[in-house]
């Protein structure tokens, strides 16, 4: 998986090679961080990475995502994923402001 993430940074493009290749490794989670890429669901913040899943919206920051995926299992989620595709693609949409500043009290 190496080899093809650091293609991918380098192309910084979504080929049907690196798809399939991610579907393969990961799954349902490689199907699921695709889509979200795709349909736009990566933003990216001042202060974090935002990926809009069906129920909410979640702070990705390295190896940590707020999920309950991530929170009770501990491993990489979809989320994560479609982070590390959208950082490497620049398939993201950004906003020059700090998330949290969005938080309503």
């Amino acid at each position: 998986m190496r080899g093809i993430w650091g293609k991918i940074e380098r192309d910084r493009a979504l080929t049907p090679e690196f798809r399939t290749c991610i579907e393969r490794v990961y799954g349902e989670r490689g199907r699921k961080a695709l889509k979200a890429v795709d349909e736009g669901q990566v933003k990216r913040y001042r202060d974090f990475f935002i990926v809009v899943g069906r129920s909410n919206e979640y702070i990705v920051e390295g190896d940590f995502c707020t999920c309950s995926d991530f929170l009770f299992r501990g491993r990489e989620c979809w989320h994560i994923l479609a982070v590390r595709i959208a950082e490497r693609t620049g398939l993201y949409e950004s906003y020059d402001l700090w998330y949290q500043d969005t938080w309503k009290p």
